[in-house]
């Protein structure tokens, strides 16, 4: 089966890129245009590119990079509640990688956000599987939580640059202000 993978980033994507390629031909895909400030985009676009490279991976981009109307969306989404937002880019991404997929013949997609811990899960799931009824492409939903520790020791052993927050500004401020002592 042909898999497109919705990357995140680079430490996210070590183990689900290496447990889906042990059964399926996959492709990983860069969309995020949640992710600030620019200088911290740049940097993990360098870092997957540079993990992929070193990999073999075939690494799809997609650049678009609509900064005022995400934070537009997202901060009046965010007002309401942290779940809205995340609903909201969970929803961006996963769509644009079906789509892809969908238009380049692929049989299903899926995403690395299914590795992390602290993402919410049943909510990726519910986007992803709501996408696919729509556009008629399967929804890989594997969860690969149990294996972040793994994925984290892989990342460490590449060198790959490794992010303190999910990725939005909002993320930022949760994981760094919000909580500060």
């Amino acid at each position: 089966m042909r898999v497109l993978l919705h990357a995140c980033c680079a430490p996210c994507m070590t183990y689900p890129y290496r447990k889906l390629a042990e059964k399926h031909e996959v492709d990983a895909f860069w969309y995020n245009p949640n992710i600030q400030p620019y200088r911290e985009y740049l940097r993990r676009l360098y870092a997957i590119r540079k993990y992929a490279k070193n990999e073999g991976i075939n690494l799809i981009e997609n650049l678009e990079y609509p900064l005022e109307e995400w934070l537009l969306i997202a901060s009046k989404l965010s007002m309401k509640s942290n779940v809205l937002r995340c609903r909201y880019c969970y929803a961006t991404r996963l769509k644009k990688t079906a789509h892809y997929a969908k238009e380049n013949g692929y049989d299903a997609y899926t995403t690395t956000l299914l590795l992390a811990p602290y993402q919410k899960h049943e909510l990726i799931r519910e986007i992803g599987e709501n996408i696919a009824r729509m556009m008629h492409i399967k929804f890989l939903y594997i969860d690969f939580r149990d294996h972040f520790d793994e994925a984290e020791r892989m990342a460490k052993e590449a060198g790959i640059y490794r992010q303190g927050y999910c990725g939005c500004v909002f993320s930022e401020a949760d994981r760094y202000w919000r909580n500060a002592p």
